[in-house]
């Protein structure tokens, strides 16, 4: 460890006072490897450990600084048979990581590209609701547009838990915590559960319609916010935008406004960083 130390100063010294292309080359290695090494542990048991052995090699380097010979002997021990310890707990976490830099995917296997996960998001939605539809149970999802919904979140169940069409027939099913209220969605994830809609005041609404449908009308109108409807009693799936209703959706219908929806969200996170390179491009 005493050695480590010398070429840790070492090379701190040469970036310092004489930084040449070997010594930039080697900081930017080493600091995308820490990266990449965080990104592995990440949410994982292995990030607490990494944390905790972070913590007792800066704590060996200040005592050996401040000349604590005691607590420095203690401190290297626990670090250096540390590591071997390190080793025989998190094998799998180990293999895993090889594993995927074998692969040359160093990256959380579940990360999507975004026109990947707009489609899974598409599939998951869409079956759901198709097979609430044909077992006549109601739904009422809210999705999030540019004005946020963060006062009706508040009104329901926090979730901030990936789409998934099992998890929403689950929310929905009859005589469930969460199946009465609006499920919303903001942009990937489902947000809350179970949340209070204003229902419309419109006088023109059928009568066939119901509670539902009228919260689903309600909440387009005051936000620019668009729902999906599956009617309890017909089955029938309805979308709500702009305080405008349209029914009878099928499949082709249902995948339609779903991908609309998505690509326009993509498209305008696109439109937003060309709009700000512009004004730079401008600017300068």
């Amino acid at each position: 460890m005493q050695t480590l130390w010398m070429q840790i100063k070492n090379v701190m010294w040469n970036v310092f006072n004489r930084p040449s292309f070997n010594d930039i080359a080697d900081i930017l290695i080493v600091a995308f490897l820490l990266y990449q090494l965080l990104m592995l542990t990440r949410e994982t048991r292995a990030s607490a450990v990494l944390k905790g052995l972070v913590t007792l090699v800066l704590a060996s380097w200040v005592s050996d600084l401040l000349g604590l010979t005691a607590l420095n002997w203690i401190l290297l021990n626990i670090v250096n048979n540390g590591a071997v310890v390190l080793v025989i707990l998190f094998q799998p976490e180990l293999r895993k990581a090889l594993e995927q830099i074998g692969r040359g995917a160093i990256r959380d296997s579940s990360h999507m590209s975004d026109q990947e996960e707009s489609a899974h998001i598409v599939k998951e939605i869409t079956g759901c609701l198709l097979s609430l539809s044909r077992r006549r149970v109601g739904a009422l999802i809210v999705f999030e547009q540019r004005i946020g919904l963060k006062d009706v979140i508040e009104t329901g169940t926090r979730l901030d838990s990936a789409i998934s069409s099992a998890l929403l027939e689950n929310i929905f099913e009859p005589n469930t915590p969460l199946h009465d209220g609006a499920v919303v969605i903001r942009g990937n994830k489902i947000m809350a559960a179970a949340c209070f809609l204003s229902l419309s005041e419109g006088s023109g609404i059928s009568r066939e319609l119901g509670t539902r449908h009228r919260a689903a009308l309600g909440i387009t109108e005051t936000t620019d916010a668009i729902t999906l409807v599956v009617s309890e009693e017909t089955g029938i799936i309805s979308m709500s935008k702009g305080g405008r209703l349209t029914r009878h959706l099928d499949r082709t219908g249902l995948e339609r406004v779903l991908i609309s929806m998505y690509r326009q969200r993509e498209s305008s996170l696109w439109t937003t960083l060309l709009e700000r390179t512009k004004w730079r491009k401008g600017g300068a």
